[in-house]
């Protein structure tokens, strides 16, 4: 059975969608910003467009990275770095869960109203049914995570010291860039559903460029770049 396009019933040609995705996920900038970056390119599309685009495809291509990934990385399942960062709803403070592998990779994100054991019992769960058990679980000295770790058998893994989770801390900060450049959010839902596809396309597109040559670099870059332009193809 022939596989459908999901761009099949749009005018707008893929190219340019997944462009306009690609400019309001990867980088800090507003729907009307992605218009006007678009319009000097001669493309002429109006900012609530883009807004439907994000809807509709960042979510589906987010999944599609997320699953080609997730084969590839078993390394992943070395070593963690939980952390939770706070995100205001409607003036409401909520807490989003992350997880990240000793590379940088963005493996989870997770959103709860709060920060107890309960909260964390459920996203290490969905972390490892998605990851598997990582060999070593570094976290601050949050006692939500001691409790559901060995809630699970799991807290022989875990580590806590200063410093040790800077990885985590560090990976905080393309996302509170994202967020400021959003105005913040206003459901647990759409908070939810864009860190997921933010993680997806950060970790596609960072190249660690201060770790390799400039060849190399440039060489993964394009790579990145033509694997997105080949997503969701027929």
């Amino acid at each position: 059975m022939t596989k459908l396009s999901p761009f099949r019933y749009f005018k707008t040609s893929p190219e340019i969608i997944r462009l306009a995705v690609m400019l309001y996920v990867r980088f800090p900038l507003s729907l009307r910003n992605v218009e006007d970056l678009l319009h000097e390119r001669g493309i002429d599309v109006s900012h609530e467009a883009v807004r439907f685009w994000w809807h509709r495809f960042g979510p589906m291509f987010a999944a599609e990275i997320r699953k080609r990934r997730t084969e590839g990385m078993r390394s992943s399942r070395w070593r963690w770095h939980l952390d939770e960062m706070f995100v205001k709803i409607n003036g409401e403070r909520h807490y989003l869960w992350r997880a990240v592998d000793h590379e940088g990779e963005v493996l989870e994100s997770f959103v709860t109203k709060r920060r107890d054991k309960k909260a964390a019992l459920k996203f290490l769960r969905k972390a490892m049914k998605r990851h598997g058990r990582p060999e070593v679980i570094v976290t601050d000295r949050l006692r939500s995570y001691g409790a559901a770790l060995k809630e699970i058998d799991a807290g022989h893994r875990r580590e806590t010291g200063r410093w040790l989770n800077n990885r985590a801390e560090n990976s905080h900060l393309p996302f509170r860039r994202r967020e400021r450049a959003m105005l913040r959010f206003r459901r647990m839902r759409s908070l939810q559903k864009f860190a997921a596809v933010h993680a997806s396309v950060y970790n596609h597109f960072n190249q660690e460029r201060s770790l390799t040559s400039r060849a190399n670099f440039k060489q993964n870059r394009a790579a990145a770049l033509t694997e997105w332009r080949n997503l969701c193809t027929a």
